[in-house]
């Protein structure tokens, strides 16, 4: 049996028929955009720039995009899959990294190194397909763990840069392919799309497609879906690693840190290079062109003499254009933005919304499931009819404080029993809990819709930034400090919201995009280095007790109570779980799902404001980055808490007990000689076992 594929950029056409210009120009309708963007650029910066641009600047473009490019070739092979690999950016680091210690020796041994680390790069794209794959898990969630403990590796193997690399190996990528005009690295990204190129005619080639295209058609037809997933980012997983090699070519060491400002541009030359999120269409050809472009455009930013830190700024802009411009076709952007704004400002006008019925029948849904469940009415034994009515939410809550009593346990036995009757173990334990429960709330609402938001680390940055700078350690400003920036946070959820609801675009898309914002943002304020202090109302909120706890320890149990009304006692949280059960049923049902989603992400602004706001209190001043241990906890909170994390199931009760089990694992270690990179190692095995223990068993 055959299955009909949509190829690059293109429809389905009848076989015989005849193609026009029309359809031709449709079918190459991304790579047209990707060379119209790059020549565009190109033209800007020979017209800008004060010397003549030769094939001398050309090349050295090429050699600076050359990484880039090649980690977002296999970025871009995932995303035809449909799916997302935040696990890129750590993979180029291991690969950098491990460069030093495998490609040394005589040459032969410097290239059979080259190949271990390649082996090394699909493995790990073999591990994210396969519990992709066979747990039939969220692309995201497995890719966002596996980046965290693959970084935890790679700074257990070396935690600074240093090092150096075989000279033959690193001679031979930096050397010229054309003397004094193009460099190696041209040859090496024309290698690099001649196997993508015969990749793509393949049976697993189509099988790419297919799976961006039409996933469950490509299972009806028999194509060994599951093999070709974990074929997909095996194959990414060996680009990552080859771009990775090639910076430790052209630097000559290693850094640990060198791929993480990667993942926002990857991202970017996808989307630009013509490749539709979500799959099905696009592929590596304009990729390519799209890194030369953002390369191109770092560049006319130093001929105008502008600030570097513009740089994530202007990638984050370049990646939302692209996304509302591939949407260009059948119907434009700018129409489908009208669309999603005027049906937006209808419901807000004519007030649609969930009624509350006192006598209405109680009704809940059953997780991706359509149909209604009413709850039986049970009379007689309280605790036993409560058990009854709350027996499914309680089955995925319990989990976390079990495990959360089994660490204080063996908190017991590492440091003595005595650590449990010290008040100051228990103010610690509660004033950090007070700050993943608060991350907790904002991203399991999120969560809770079926979206994310990775904009926390720099919204928590931004935060103690602002706090510290405009204050400079003084409480009277802080009355109006503080308000300024919960406005700030409110403004970035504000941002998000409407980026998902009347843009239309991913949430990974918009969230992603905004952390590049902020952080740009961030640097330019601060200069790059943050000044000033925290005033000591906030300091004294964190850090002083009162009584045998800190006051911060004191305010968990109100703010556990304020988050449960919240989110189980309003028409908000009612809406927040129809949302996330299913958004079609809850619109036709009177919700105002844009105002709902739009709301939700406000909320996960505030509560990384308030966030970063505790944490310059708590450690006095502010610090670039400080927002980034933050990011995958906040997930693992929510999900560790018994939350599916395509939405519609979760307790807030859960939520709380993963903050007070991940809270307590990290003092645990914290006492212990265990490097601070294992915690990440453990927070991302945790995340995957709970969303592979507690996924949803009907998906």
């Amino acid at each position: 049996m055959k299955i009909a594929v949509a190829s690059p950029d293109s429809e389905i056409v009848r076989p015989g028929a005849r193609v026009g210009w029309g359809a031709r120009i449709d079918h190459h309708r991304g790579l047209i955009i990707a060379i119209s963007a790059l020549l565009a650029m190109l033209a800007a910066w020979v017209a800008l720039s004060a010397t003549p641009v030769g094939l001398y600047d050309i090349g050295s473009v090429i050699s600076s995009a050359s990484t880039l490019a090649l980690a977002a070739i296999g970025q871009t092979i995932v995303v035809l899959s449909g799916g997302f690999d935040l696990s890129a950016s750590a993979v180029v680091s291991l690969a950098n990294v491990l460069a030093v210690r495998f490609v040394q020796g005589s040459p032969v041994e410097q290239w059979a190194g080259v190949a271990l680390i390649l082996a090394i790069g699909g493995g790990i794209g073999l591990v994210n397909g396969a519990l992709i794959a066979w747990f039939r898990l969220q692309s995201i969630v497995v890719t966002l763990a596996t980046m965290f403990m693959v970084q935890g590796v790679t700074l257990l193997i070396q935690n600074k840069p240093g090092g150096t690399v075989g000279e033959q190996f690193g001679g031979f990528l930096t050397s010229d392919l054309i003397p004094d005009k193009m460099p190696m690295s041209a040859a090496l990204l024309i290698f690099a799309l001649l196997v993508w190129s015969f990749v793509k005619r393949t049976r697993f080639g189509v099988g790419i497609y297919a799976l961006g295209s039409d996933p469950d058609g490509a299972y009806a037809n028999g194509m060994p879906v599951t093999r070709y997933r974990v074929a997909t980012y095996a194959l990414a997983g060996m680009f990552y690693a080859a771009a990775g090699l090639y910076v430790s070519a052209q630097t000559g060491s290693a850094d640990p840190l060198v791929g993480r400002p990667l993942l926002l541009s990857m991202f970017t030359a996808v989307v630009l290079g013509g490749t539709l999120l979500g799959g099905g269409r696009g592929g590596c050809v304009g990729t390519v062109f799209a890194a030369m472009t953002l390369m191109i455009t770092v560049n006319i930013l130093l001929v105008l003499n502008v600030s570097a830190f513009f740089t994530t700024i202007a990638e984050a802009v370049i990646l939302i254009l692209a996304v509302l411009g591939s949407s260009i076709g059948k119907q434009s952007a700018a129409h489908e933005c009208v669309r999603h704004a005027a049906q937006w400002l209808k419901a807000v006008r004519t007030g649609t919304r969930a009624r509350d019925d006192k006598n209405a029948r109680r009704v809940t849904f059953e997780v991706n499931d359509y149909r209604p469940i009413e709850n039986t009415e049970l009379k007689g034994r309280p605790i036993a009819d409560w058990i009854e009515r709350n027996r499914e939410w309680v089955k995925y809550v319990v989990p976390a404080y079990l495990l959360f009593f089994a660490v204080v346990v063996i908190t017991a036995i590492v440091y003595g029993p005595g650590v449990l009757a010290s008040a100051n173990f228990y103010s610690s334990l509660l004033t950090l809990t007070l700050f993943l429960a608060i991350l907790g709330l904002g991203q399991g609402a999120v969560i809770l819709t079926g979206g994310l938001d990775l904009s926390m680390p720099w919204l928590i940055t931004l935060s103690g930034v602002l706090l510290t700078g405009l204050t400079h350690g003084m409480n009277g400003a802080a009355a109006w400090a503080v308000p300024v920036v919960l406005a700030a946070g409110l403004l970035v959820g504000v941002f998000n919201g409407v980026g998902v609801v009347m843009l239309g675009l991913p949430p990974i898309v918009v969230t992603l995009a905004a952390n590049g914002l902020l952080q740009g943002l961030t640097l330019i304020y601060c200069n790059g280095s943050p000044q000033g202090w925290s005033p000591p109302v906030v300091s004294e909120f964190t850090n002083g007790h009162v009584g045998p706890l800190s006051l911060a320890a004191w305010s968990v149990p109100v703010f556990l109570v304020i988050a449960l009304v919240l989110l189980h006692r309003t028409p908000f949280g009612r809406r927040v779980y129809a949302v996330g059960n299913s958004p079609v049923a809850a619109k036709l049902s009177g919700v105002r799902v844009g105002t709902t989603l739009i709301a939700v992400y406000c909320l996960s602004g505030l509560c990384s404001a308030i966030v970063g706001l505790l944490l310059a209190g708590f450690s006095s001043q502010a610090f670039l980055g400080m927002g980034d241990p933050y990011l995958l906890p906040s997930i693992a909170v929510v999900v560790v808490g018994g939350a599916l994390i395509t939405g519609g199931r979760g307790h807030y009760l859960g939520v709380f007990g993963g903050a007070l089990l991940l809270t307590a694992l990290g003092t645990l270690l914290a006492g212990t000689t265990v490097p601070p990179a294992v915690r990440d190692i453990i927070n991302g095995l945790v995340v995957l076992a709970a969303v592979i223990t507690l996924r949803d068993k009907k998906g």
